[in-house]
């Protein structure tokens, strides 16, 4: 099965058309044995490239009633077989090739006009955003600790100080200020433009903030040429469960980190109890956020998150979760990762390249060749 490791997402989703696209012409057999019958393969061209292919032939079976329903039921096992395979496999490849994408930006536009009726609330401590004030708490401190055991020296009052930060879906700044506060400079970006006029209006009360601080109104994908390898650390609170190509983003977000670079993310667990927790009772129910904030389809498990990460030359150093009371409106920490949870992985500072297979075996036999071409054992080797 070592060959999995090589093939890309469309590859695999080729494979899985042309499967479904011949079981679904068995079945139409099993129906209609008088009709005329295809042959389905998916064969690879001279270029490595999956194609299907169908060759059409005149086929009546001559099977017993009985032998339908066998087949029948074979045929659901052996699709349910082969896509719950199809789903667990995992797609490796290397951190510096360009993802497969249908889509040109990660922002979905629908959450644009969820959060743009809701720009000037980001302030309000008591409202719709309370639960983001109080995650504060909580985020700001797992980022200052996890950054500073990547250093020797701080400077006290200002831990964070000439370290520079990317803060992604930044909103009103409710995480980018406290960490400019620390002082890292932070750049902080959001593809709402009513966004960041809140967020650039409540910097400018702070003369401290407003040296320290750099707002922009954009998506991650905008500045990933201008800022490669730019960053420390990269912050994604509350975000991913809101893109609508996470893969892209983590991309994304780890071509602008620098080699040994951080990226801190908070965001909720797709579990049954995320949905009577966080759809049905937070939003509908009890009225914490606001309805249509969060789509239960968009939230990603740990464990998920963390192979994707990890395909991307991201080292997952903790993940943690966290649990928020709506009675006394605080959070803490805790071993459950079933309603939200914070990660933090750390990017590769060295990665190798890999050779193709054909270059090594053609430099190791150019070596032997040169080294011992007189030496009949290997000229023997040479040979085969």
């Amino acid at each position: 099965m070592g060959f999995l490791k090589f093939i890309s997402v469309q590859d695999v989703r080729l494979l899985a058309y042309g499967i479904q696209l011949f079981q679904q012409r068995l079945l139409k057999r099993l129906f209609f044995p008088a009709s005329n019958c295809f042959c389905t393969t998916v064969k690879k061209n001279q270029l490595g490239e999956l194609y299907v292919s169908e060759i059409q032939f005149n086929w009546t079976p001559q099977t017993k009633p009985w032998v339908f329903s066998d087949c029948r039921i074979m045929w659901f096992k052996s699709y349910r077989m082969t896509f719950a395979c199809l789903s667990r496999m995992k797609i490796h490849r290397y951190p510096w090739t360009r993802l497969y994408s249908t889509s040109q930006t990660t922002v979905d536009s629908n959450e644009i006009k969820t959060f743009l009726a809701l720009a000037h609330r980001w302030w309000d401590e008591q409202g719709v955003y309370a639960p983001l004030h109080s995650m504060n708490d909580l985020r700001v401190p797992f980022i200052r600790d996890n950054l500073l055991k990547t250093v020797a020296h701080h400077q006290p009052g200002k831990p964070l100080s000439g370290m520079k930060i990317l803060d992604v879906g930044c909103g009103g700044g409710l995480l980018t200020e406290p960490l400019g506060r620390l002082g890292a400079s932070v750049i902080g970006i959001d593809p709402v433009d009513e966004n960041i006029k809140t967020a650039q209006h409540h910097k400018s009360f702070d003369p401290v903030l407003d040296k320290r601080i750099e707002y922009r109104a954009c998506s991650l994908e905008e500045i990933v040429q201008e800022t490669a390898e730019t960053f420390d650390a990269v912050v994604a609170s509350e975000v991913v469960e809101h893109v609508i190509d996470l893969e892209t983003f983590i991309q994304c977000c780890c071509e602008v980190l620098k080699p040994g670079g951080s990226l801190f993310i908070t965001t909720i667990n797709k579990t049954q109890l995320s949905y009577a927790l966080g759809i049905v009772f937070a939003e509908q129910i009890a009225g914490i956020v606001p309805k249509g904030t969060h789509t239960w389809e968009k939230f990603i498990s740990p464990e998920k998150l963390e192979s994707i990460l990890e395909s991307n030359g991201l080292s997952v150093q903790t993940v943690t979760g966290m649990l928020y009371n709506p009675l006394s409106g605080y959070w803490h920490w805790s071993e459950n990762t079933s309603l939200n949870y914070a990660a933090h992985a750390v990017k590769s500072k060295a990665q190798e390249h890999p050779v193709p297979a054909e270059f090594v075996f053609k430099g190791e036999t150019e070596e032997l060749r040169d080294k011992d071409s007189t030496n009949p054992g290997v000229q023997e080797e040479l040979k085969k």
